[in-house]
């Protein structure tokens, strides 16, 4: 029988093999768009309570459209299932486009059925934080609303806080820095929560 879990937020792994892994996935094809902006400051707060982060931005998920009869095939793909697989939890960030997620992203999430035979399949038992920007506030929290969902039916955990970006209020600088502070420690808080349940999980499969 499984244990269960066991939330402590000041806990310290002192056993380096066992640091969390904090993987990011999203962005846009567009340079220093908004949405990977946001995802490395979020990454950024989890480093900083001690895990190892990594990042799969857009450039990197420009896989074929999904077919399960090739699926296997498509290299690039392989890299993000096998990222998916060390994780212990995750952080997506993506734009909202006509209330959904990328196309491009929802697309490369979808090449995550290639762990369905995993004994943990998809993002099983892994908390995910969510992140969207978009152009208006209406457009951010309906894509919100559809990432989490994407999130439950892969079986992972979205955070208790999901950050949604109003771009035209242009929260950071041409540098990536933060210029809006709620907008930062709103993605400091999200990295945070992701970093103390990832804590958690590798405690807990130990």
């Amino acid at each position: 029988m499984n244990k269960p879990f066991s939330i402590d937020q000041n806990a310290t792994l002192e056993d380096p093999t066992s640091v969390p892994v904090v993987l990011g996935i999203g962005g846009t094809l567009r340079p220093g768009s908004s949405s990977e902006v946001a995802l490395r400051h979020a990454l950024k707060a989890a480093a900083a309570q001690g895990a190892v982060t990594e990042i799969i931005t857009a450039a990197e998920l420009n896989f074929p459209a999904y077919d399960p009869e090739t699926a296997d095939s498509v290299e690039a793909a392989q890299r993000l299932i096998e990222a998916a697989r060390r994780a212990d939890c995750v952080i997506i960030a993506t734009p909202g486009y006509h209330g959904g997620m990328s196309g491009m992203l929802k697309n490369a999430i979808d090449y995550l059925q290639g762990q369905a035979a995993d004994p943990q399949p998809y993002l099983h038992h892994k908390a995910v934080g969510c992140i969207v920007s978009a152009a208006g506030w209406q457009a951010g929290v309906t894509t919100l609303a559809s990432l989490r969902a994407t999130v439950h039916s892969l079986r992972g955990w979205p955070t208790p806080l999901g950050v949604v970006i109003n771009s035209t209020t242009k929260p950071f600088g041409p540098a990536g820095e933060v210029l809006d502070a709620k907008v930062g420690e709103q993605l400091a808080m999200l990295g945070s929560e992701v970093t103390t349940f990832a804590k958690a999980r590798v405690k807990h499969f130990a």
